[in-house]
């Protein structure tokens, strides 16, 4: 199948597409009203989206976030900006505990992994993970952002950071670390309207004894654990071998990409009550000035009605979704059908409406050929109403469906419409295309595993279990074995596929 890009889709056509917009309208976390955006910069807009914390795989409540960042970064292009995106990755100071107590989740990792405790297996594990996760990005259509600055290579700016927090009187010392002084920042907790006494109630499990209030958050937190060696695992600092808090990060990485004020800051909104109020906190501590614009923070995604979590035991990977032969664009398609501010409970039974709605509309455009017409007027117009307010792509993805039955377009027309929408919808009509054009094709590799020594096919068994019993922890464990004994194993709707590792 050959598709060909229309000439004005293609790069620069923000320049080359001359019509009025309409305003495009974003909800703001801390005005909690629908605004109309306005950047910084005319044409331009710096927008930075919270990373993952790279110990474990991102599951598919995590990978919400930025099929959202994306859909909002392309709502932005299509109304004809040019977006600077940054996802930052997290690869140290993420703790365990909202107290600002307990393991650093990347020695978490360390630990489970049988790694010797040292920043160089850290970085690593690291590396493991961000791996998994741009594959993960990629497999659904997300545009690769500017630049995925790791917290680990960022260490001089962080304490830079806070040297000039310590120089305007905004920290205290205690004996485990360096920590921000809340009161000394009238504004704390103005994201989210949250007032002092919430915030000691949601941003802290157990009590600091030694905080002078406790919302107050780490900067600094000095090393307790040593490496083979026999020296203190960390970075060294002013204030003592250690490792920056979590929060530190963001503020650093992402003012030095782009600027100490921007546009756009995303993320879930469990970062809502403490770590983007301890961002604005700390970065407006030092640079004076409105750190963000607009805040937009996406809902969760539950299973059962409970959130999806690795602690709550029901994790789903992307990979799980692959494994049961769904394409990772229908899970982005599913996500669409509802809006980002409103939790959305997975089931695999609407997984599978939605990807078998996605196939229909992929056959669809198939028959309307190869040629493209002119964009039909009336559809745009209401479709770039849908997404300009605050990206309400259910009733953008109706509209496709609606235009899609619609036998007054003629099929050229229709066909080049379907195109401009999906360049906001990103599923696949022309990029990334192959998920689709193979299942539309029924192409499915032959299962081949007679090869395979009788221990590994025992394996394979004992995985095909699990999966039936959706018990994907010990399937994945299984996988792993199989890795371990040279092959790579993928799942086929004919059933599992064995390949020799080169």
């Amino acid at each position: 199948m050959n598709f060909s890009l229309p000439s004005f889709f293609k790069k620069d056509s923000s320049q080359q597409i001359k019509r009025d917009h309409l305003p495009l309208r974003l909800f703001n976390s801390l005005s909690k009203i629908k605004e109309t955006f306005e950047p910084i910069k005319p044409g331009t807009v710096h927008m930075y989206s919270c990373g993952p914390t790279v110990y474990d795989t991102a599951h598919i409540g995590n990978l919400r976030s930025y099929v959202v960042s994306d859909v909002l970064r392309r709502v932005l292009e299509y109304n004809g900006y040019t977006v600077k995106h940054v996802i930052n990755i997290t690869d140290v100071g993420h703790l365990t505990s909202d107290e600002d107590s307990g393991d650093d989740k990347m020695m978490i990792a360390l630990k489970r992994e049988g790694a010797p405790i040292t920043l160089t297996e850290m970085k690593k594990v690291g590396n493991k993970y961000i791996k998994e996760f741009k594959e993960d990005l990629k497999d659904l259509n997300i545009k690769t952002p500017f630049a995925f600055p790791r917290a680990s290579e960022h260490i001089e700016g962080q304490i830079a950071f806070i040297k000039t927090l310590e120089e305007k009187g905004y920290t205290y010392a205690l004996k485990d670390g360096v920590y921000f002084n809340t009161n000394m920042f009238k504004g704390y907790g103005a994201l989210g309207g949250i007032t002092r006494e919430e915030a000691d109630t949601v941003s802290r499990i157990g009590k600091h004894e030694d905080k002078q209030n406790q919302r107050d958050f780490a900067l600094w937190k000095f090393s307790t654990t040593k490496t083979p060696s026999g020296k203190d695992l960390g970075w060294k600092s002013p204030w003592g071998v250690g490792f920056p808090g979590w929060h530190i990060e963001c503020s650093a990485m992402s003012t030095q990409y782009l600027g100490k004020q921007f546009d756009i800051h995303t993320g879930g909104i469990d970062h809502i009550a403490i770590h983007h109020n301890n961002e604005i906190a700390q970065t407006e501590g030092v640079t004076g000035k409105k750190f963000v614009n607009y805040w937009l923070h996406n809902a969760f995604i539950t299973i059962e009605n409970k959130r999806i979590g690795k602690s709550e035991g029901n994790a789903i990977y992307l990979r799980h979704l692959i494994d049961k032969g769904f394409p990772p664009f229908a899970y982005r398609y599913w996500l669409l059908t509802g809006h980002y501010r409103s939790p959305i409970n997975f089931t695999w039974e609407a997984l599978e409406g939605a990807n078998s709605s996605l196939i229909k509309l992929h056959k669809q455009f198939l028959d309307l050929g190869s040629q493209n017409g002119k964009i039909d007027v009336s559809y745009q117009e209401r479709f770039e109403r849908f997404i300009n307010d605050d990206l309400d792509t259910a009733q953008a993805v109706a509209l496709l469906h609606e235009l899609m039955g619609d036998e007054s377009v003629n099929k050229k027309n229709k066909r080049v419409t379907i195109l401009d929408m999906n360049r906001v919808l990103g599923i696949g009509f022309i990029e990334s295309y192959k998920q689709m054009e193979t299942i539309l094709k029924g192409e499915t590799k032959k299962v081949e595993v007679k090869e395979a020594p009788g221990a590994v096919q025992e394996l394979l068994k004992e995985r095909e279990v699990a999966r039936s019993e959706e018990d994907w922890k010990t399937a994945d464990t299984l996988r792993d074995k199989i890795a371990k004994k040279g092959f790579e194993v993928s799942d086929t709707d004919k059933g599992p596929e064995l390949t020799k590792k080169q």
